[in-house]
């Protein structure tokens, strides 16, 4: 597998997502259910998405059962962590500072998220400080 994962795109996010969200290993057809607000999916598309999730390393399948059975190969804070540094690097220059300051001046950060943000840091603050 090594260090160089690939990308998830759109839609294998989708299906990332709803393989995490569940404490077990789970079938297409609940994939295809968790999904149903968002895609509108055939199952040979779901099993062509969950192939190529199985190629890049990112879930396995269990065909013991009789069924085939899908579980996360990646924990899902792992992958966050990994695409939150590349879209920091990428889009900011790794400046969390210039990442704020982008949504603050287009308003895409009101004055309420602000305040989040600050308490969310002191509290981590008091916690190192222990």
């Amino acid at each position: 597998m090594g260090n160089k994962k690939k990308n998830l795109g759109e839609a294998e996010l989708e299906i990332m997502q709803a393989i995490w969200n569940s404490e077990m290993p789970v079938t297409s057809n609940y994939i295809l259910k968790e999904l149903q607000g968002q895609r509108k999916w055939q199952l040979s598309t779901l099993m062509t998405s969950l192939s190529r999730l199985s190629d890049k390393g990112f879930i396995s399948c269990d065909r013991s059962t009789g069924r085939n059975l899908y579980a996360p190969l990646v924990l899902e804070t792992d992958y966050k962590a990994k695409e939150s540094s590349h879209f920091l690097k990428k889009m900011y220059n790794n400046s969390i500072q210039n990442m704020i300051a982008a949504l603050y001046d287009s308003r895409e950060m009101k004055s309420s998220d602000v305040e989040e943000l600050r308490e969310f840091l002191d509290k981590l603050e008091e916690g190192q400080g222990q």
